[in-house]
């Protein structure tokens, strides 16, 4: 006897994809205009703290439009042969966004690694007015995903944010290159922020990254704890045991269950399977549940996995 659960969890999960992409919209706009004015003014007045953040602002800019893209490809039906519809695309799209981040940290550290040796001058006043304008801008698409969308659970949208963060540090390492240059003549301030800067963004990375890769190997979700699932679901009377108790994600904000109850005969098995549904679902807060109820006259072969 298997059971599939849905319930209006459908409406509330659409309800925060919308906001999702609300707030990547605003945070693209003022990302790529920033990007642009940070480039210009790294040409201008020599400095690499800006043209660092400007690199790093085009694969925000980059990242964000994919997340985007990552959204809308994922808002497409299920088909016979992508059941699970397209919601994974998000999550490839977070992995993505999350190794672009390691390689502009690479570049930005090769970069500031030559300019040790023999740091150029910097028009440092130009440079902090631009690194201030793009800390005011990036705070601004930061607080338009946070407020518009889900940045804690979603670790597609996450990893946009996290790019958005990594330039607010970018811009102020620039500001406070910016001031060193300015009071002590001290070139070297640039590189070396630099490399604070690509520091950060690579443990940024390293936390998307690592998340991301847990979802594809359809690892449990970090919410739940797979024991007390099963303590939960064993604690019912009637129930034997639970075996073959699978519980991965799909996408952010999307967990899904399967398992096997084995239950006593004399019991009515539909309750025990309303029981277990309704536990999951309120206990856990996983609504995508199937659950195989069996009795001692069922048997079946040992399972892979």
């Amino acid at each position: 006897m298997g059971h599939h659960h849905h319930h209006g969890h459908d409406h509330h999960f659409e309800e925060v994809r919308e906001g999702n992409k609300k707030g990547l919209i605003i945070a693209l706009v003022i990302t790529t205009g920033i990007m642009l004015l940070e480039f210009f003014g790294g040409l201008i007045t020599n400095s690499l703290a800006l043209l660092s953040d400007s690199g790093h602002m085009l694969s925000d800019a980059s990242s964000l439009l994919l997340s985007l893209i990552a959204f809308w490809f994922a808002s497409r039906p299920a088909s016979p042969k992508k059941t699970y519809g397209y919601y994974r695309f998000e999550i490839l799209a977070a992995l993505f966004n999350g190794v672009t981040l390691f390689v502009i940290a690479g570049f930005i550290m090769k970069e500031a690694y030559d300019r040790f040796w023999e740091p150029p001058t910097v028009a440092s006043g130009t440079m902090m007015i631009i690194a201030g304008i793009g800390l005011a801008a990036n705070l601004l698409s930061a607080w338009s995903l946070m407020s518009k969308g889900d940045v804690k659970d979603n670790v597609n949208l996450r990893s946009a944010y996290l790019h958005v963060l990594g330039d607010a540090l970018g811009s102020v390492g620039a500001l406070a290159a910016g001031l060193l240059m300015l009071l002590f003549d001290w070139y070297i301030a640039d590189p070396i922020i630099s490399v604070v800067v690509a520091l950060l963004i690579l443990k940024s990375a390293w936390g998307v990254v690592t998340h991301s890769v847990h979802i594809l190997m359809e690892g449990t979700p970090v919410t739940v704890d797979q024991e007390a699932v099963k303590r939960s679901l064993e604690d019912i009377e009637g129930v034997l045991n639970v075996h073959d108790l699978h519980i991965w994600t799909i996408t952010s904000g999307l967990d899904t269950l399967t398992c096997h109850i084995l239950v006593d005969d004399k019991v009515d098995s539909q309750k025990i399977l309303q029981q277990a549904i309704d536990i999951i679902q309120d206990s856990f807060k996983i609504e995508h549940t199937t659950i195989q109820i069996e009795t001692s006259a069922i048997e079946h072969g040992n399972m892979q996995v």
